[in-house]
């Protein structure tokens, strides 16, 4: 089925209208409609995220200190023990002390939330955050 193309009008305060122009010139977008339609695609996929039981993708970025005693099995064992989820690790030496790991991770949002939380809790962890996006499906 192909989509179709609809124009709506939008009002808005002059100067609200002024700092978004602005910030869609900074963020080189052709037009408003593109940032107006990247606006909305990211709202639906934070609508996703909040579904129970819908599957999703995330990244989960981990910044640790790699002198903790046991903490680098620990992360490879919680990794092992969600493998049905992570698709992808990359480890990264930041400096003589510090690490990063990057993990890709798919499946079902609670089983997501609940890998991370137990990540980034994980004593010696300094900062981990989740980044969340979509399959893609049904966003046009």
């Amino acid at each position: 089925m192909e989509a179709r193309l609809v124009r709506f009008g939008v009002s808005m305060d002059e100067h609200l209208l002024q700092r978004f122009d602005n910030l869609i010139s900074r963020k080189s977008y052709a037009n408003r409609s593109e940032a107006v339609r990247d606006l909305i695609r990211n709202y639906l996929v934070e609508e996703e995220w909040r579904e129970k039981g819908r599957e999703m993708v995330g990244i989960i970025t981990l910044v640790y200190d790699h002198h903790t005693r046991g903490l680098a099995d620990t992360l490879t064992d919680l990794q092992h023990h969600f493998h049905d989820l992570v698709i992808s690790t990359m480890h990264l030496h930041l400096d003589e002390d510090n690490c990063l790991e990057v993990l890709v991770i798919k499946g079902v949002v609670d089983k997501i939330k609940t890998v991370t939380d137990k990540l980034i809790s994980t004593r010696g962890v300094k900062h981990g955050k989740l980044t969340m996006t979509t399959t893609g499906k049904g966003i046009p």
